[in-house]
């Protein structure tokens, strides 16, 4: 079998990496992929927004399954349009996307069936939204309509910050904004909780901590994420079924409602508060670098989860996991999320070696001459599985400081909440 994989991240390298294990796969492409990615799999330079040339490369390779890595082409429709074409795609349509795409649609389907998420309004011009700040209590949350990469959220402790959001939204940072959602903080501990669904059945896919701000103790600007840890320290049984019952299940009927069927993977970023599920956004592709730190704890063939659910036959698979902590850090380029250097080369890469519980996942990456360097901003995910968090914790910044990259740096407490 042969398989595609839209993305050139972290998330879509650690696909790869554990599809690759996989005896039924015979080919993997990634579109574009990176330099991780370009050791096990064929990296191919093809505009994905032009659908139609991706369609001729997909039938001319007789690719036979495209999985979707990030959140653009979801919300753009690629699924919508290759399915068309009779090619199987694993992914949501682009009216289920519309939960990523449009974070007053999420807001509004809460609205609609009691899920539980913070008190908000929504304000479409600049000025409204002020005046509406002017007279509010602090923090407040304020969040761009439109995809921004993870990045579109500021937590302002006061109005001069809130001014500042509110400008930056709407002039443009993250796209075109006709909206701006301005939310209640919910003072809690934030969890991921991952479920993946063929349309009929549902299945939980993992949960997770991630850490989005760029300095230690969860401070600083916001990122793509700085590293993560898997499972949760806040999961159990009555939490899981609060999640399920009060969040999930809800939204999956509401879609339904509205003639919208929900394929794929679907992540809940949730903030626990005494115990009880509040669901802060979804995202409608695994996260980034949760993804990283799940998938290597999974036992069941990876390409036949994603077939059963574009076959509509999840229901008939079992879903096993390992039963071991993972912990991922990622190492950035100097000056990120801000402005960084690019093209810096990466020295002593070749000194790492995968194994069944240690993992170097490539992330903003680019091979050119046999040489790596570092093109983005979150450029490595390293990863460990062990018995205990400590123990990962311990492996994983051993393997950092091996590789003494100077051009880059990495927040130094990942797991702080789980590890003594």
């Amino acid at each position: 079998m042969k398989v595609g994989i839209i993305g050139s991240g972290g998330r879509e390298h650690s696909i790869c990496e554990i599809l690759k294990r996989s005896n039924k796969i015979s080919d993997i492409y990634c579109f574009p992929g990176n330099a991780g990615t370009s050791k096990i799999a064929k990296n191919i330079n093809i505009n994905i927004e032009k659908f139609e040339d991706f369609k001729n490369f997909i039938l001319d390779n007789k690719i036979d399954l495209i999985i979707v890595g990030p959140e653009k082409p979801l919300v753009e429709g690629i699924v919508n349009y290759l399915e068309r074409f009779n090619i199987k795609v694993f992914g949501p349509s682009k009216e289920a996307s519309q939960l990523e795409g449009s974070k007053i649609f999420t807001k509004k389907l809460c609205e609609d069936y009691n899920i539980p998420t913070a008190k908000f309004g929504v304000f479409v011009s600049k000025n409204d939204a002020k005046k509406f700040l002017a007279s509010s209590n602090f923090p407040t949350v304020i969040k761009a309509d439109n995809l921004a990469s993870g990045k579109g959220v500021y937590i302002c402790s006061n109005f001069s910050e809130s001014e500042i959001a509110i400008n930056e939204i709407f002039d443009g940072k993250f796209g075109k904004a006709e909206n701006v959602l301005i939310e209640e903080f919910l003072d809690g501990e934030e969890m991921s909780y991952f479920i993946i669904s063929d349309g009929k059945t549902i299945k939980n896919f993992g949960t997770a901590q991630d850490h989005k701000r760029v300095l230690e103790g969860d401070k600083g600007k916001n990122t793509g994420g700085m590293g993560a840890y898997s499972p949760s320290r806040l999961i159990n049984n009555d939490l899981e079924k609060k999640i399920i019952n009060k969040i999930i299940k809800p939204t999956l009927q509401g879609l339904s409602k509205m003639n919208i069927e929900y394929k794929g993977f679907l992540y809940a970023g949730l903030m626990i508060v005494k115990d009880e599920p509040f669901l802060i956004e979804y995202n409608v592709r695994m996260g980034d670098p949760e993804c990283q730190t799940i998938l290597p704890k999974l036992k069941t063939d990876l390409s036949k989860i994603f077939l059963s659910c574009c076959d509509g036959e999840l229901d008939k698979i079992d879903i096993e996991w390992l039963n071991k902590k993972s912990l991922c850090v990622v190492l950035c380029s100097k000056g990120y999320p801000d402005e960084f250097k690019k093209d810096i080369e990466i020295q002593k890469l070749e000194n790492f070696t995968q194994s069944s519980n240690k993992y170097l996942f490539h992330a903003g990456t680019l091979k050119k001459n046999n040489k790596i360097f570092a093109v983005g901003g979150r450029v490595l995910n390293f990863v460990s599985i062990s018995d205990n968090f400590n123990e990962a914790k311990k492996n994983v910044y051993k393997e950092i400081n091996n590789l003494n990259w100077k051009d880059g740096f990495c927040r130094k407490d990942i797991g702080y909440k789980v590890i003594s």
